[in-house]
């Protein structure tokens, strides 16, 4: 047997580590302030820690500021925030942005090389984070509802931008995943929040009988759908810097084309349809119901209610506000139409006196980050929380198979799937390539 060295025995090594251990205790401890939460920074135990899933477009938008985010320098820019991780299938992607992140905070704490964020190429890494909070998915849309599914059993709050799922039973996925895990959900149909509150107000006017009875409702878009397709371009080399099988993930496998799109598998208004159909429900009342037939019009899906109100997938003939994420309503005593930029009513006096204490007061947030950020902490419902977005994405869908097959649908909304037609309800879902299936 060696023997060893004198020169590192055990006392030895003892001495030297308590030596150590004094010398640090004698020396003066400096802790950037930022830290401690002095020159107006929170401390860490105040901030959300966040990771981003998908840092495209959509995506950094929200991690460094963009049109949709409504807070110069996006969430990395909030101080009640701190931005841990970044992911994309893209490399170019997920270092520039990481690269900016970290930029960002060694201004904000004035220490040169600190580096608290990590990129990521799999979206699991993550998730693994026991050290992350909540994560904001903006993905491709095909990605949607798995990835906010294992965010949920992973324990995370979820930002997910919309459509909240591709098939309503991904849909249901999610609401079950969000449920049984206790997770704070916000989908990213940002217009009962921002904009004014003009999708607030429309909505409460709407709902405390300003217009008499509701009769119709112009959505200006129809529905949308998914199929994964057999068509595919000419095969090209896979770019080093992209992870192929990766981006197709539930998909089903075929060579790389040169197309990664986000919405490179949707059919009609899968990508902007959810935003004018979580504001159609709103004002209808239905949050927590959905239509109960659907039939084709002048080329277009509409919907019908069992309260009466027909939803028509296209724009009020001649109104030019809706076009924008909105919608037109009609009643008894006149109609309202509202968007992005406007809010108008015929006659104007619909709108022109303010809501009454008696009248419909909606949940009210007029930041739609800051709303869930506060839901993440307070651990109450978001505005668009899971429930109102299946809904709202249930809506959209159901339109997307009423395109497909186009024929009228009975739709039962409690047992949520069609009455007496087994084609259609086989459309509720779609096939997921292992290991995907949600």
């Amino acid at each position: 047997m060696k023997s060893v060295s004198p020169r590192f025995s055990r006392r030895n090594f003892l001495q030297r580590q308590l030596a150590w251990a004094g010398a640090c205790l004698a020396a003066p401890l400096w802790v950037p302030a930022p830290v401690l939460g002095r020159g107006g920074a929170l401390p860490p135990s105040e901030r959300v820690a966040m990771g981003f899933i998908g840092v495209g477009g959509q995506g950094a938008g929200h991690l460094l500021g963009g049109a949709w985010t409504y807070l110069a320098g996006g969430y990395t820019a909030r101080k009640d925030v701190q931005v841990l991780a970044v992911c994309d299938v893209w490399r170019d992607r997920r270092e520039r942005a990481r690269d900016r992140v970290n930029q960002h905070y060694q201004q904000v704490y004035g220490q040169a090389g600190y580096r608290p964020c990590e990129a990521y190429t799999d979206f699991r890494h993550v998730l693994d984070r026991a050290d992350i909070d909540a994560v904001l998915i903006a993905s491709p849309a095909h990605w949607h509802a798995v990835m906010s599914v294992m965010a949920a059993q992973a324990g995370k709050d979820i930002y997910c931008e919309k459509p909240t799922a591709c098939t309503i039973r991904e849909s249901q996925a999610v609401l079950r995943a969000v449920r049984r895990y206790g997770r704070v959900y916000q989908a990213g149909t940002q217009q009962r929040s921002e904009y004014n509150g003009y999708f607030r107000r429309a909505c409460e006017y709407v709902r405390s009988g300003r217009l008499g009875q509701l009769k119709e409702i112009y959505a200006y878009r129809d529905g949308g759908a998914i199929a994964w397709g057999a068509k595919f371009g000419p095969a090209k080399p896979v770019p080093e810097t992209l992870d192929w099988d990766l981006y197709l993930g539930p998909a089903p496998w075929v060579p790389y084309d040169g197309n990664t799109g986000a919405h490179r598998y949707d059919i009609g208004e899968l990508n902007w349809g959810q935003h004018h159909y979580d504001i159609v429900q709103w004002a209808a009342g239905m949050d927590d119901s959905g239509p109960v037939a659907l039939f084709m019009e002048e080329g277009r899906t509409s919907y019908r209610y069992a309260n009466g109100v027909v939803v028509h997938g296209r724009p009020y003939p001649g109104e030019p506000v809706g076009h924008d994420g909105g919608c037109c309503f009609v009643g008894a005593h006149g109609r309202l139409a509202v968007d992005r930029g406007n809010l108008v009513s015929y006659p104007e006096d619909i709108i022109r006196e303010p809501l009454r204490p008696n009248e419909v007061h909606l949940y009210f947030s007029d930041s739609h980050s800051g709303n869930f950020l506060e839901c993440v902490k307070s651990r109450k419902k978001t505005i668009c929380d899971a429930d109102i977005a299946h809904r709202a994405a249930s809506a959209l869908l159901l339109g997307g198979i009423e395109k497909i097959l186009q024929r009228p649908l009975q739709w039962d909304p409690v047992a949520e799937q069609f009455v007496g037609d087994e084609e259609a309800n086989r459309l509720l879902s779609i096939a997921q390539r292992p290991p995907w299936q949600v």
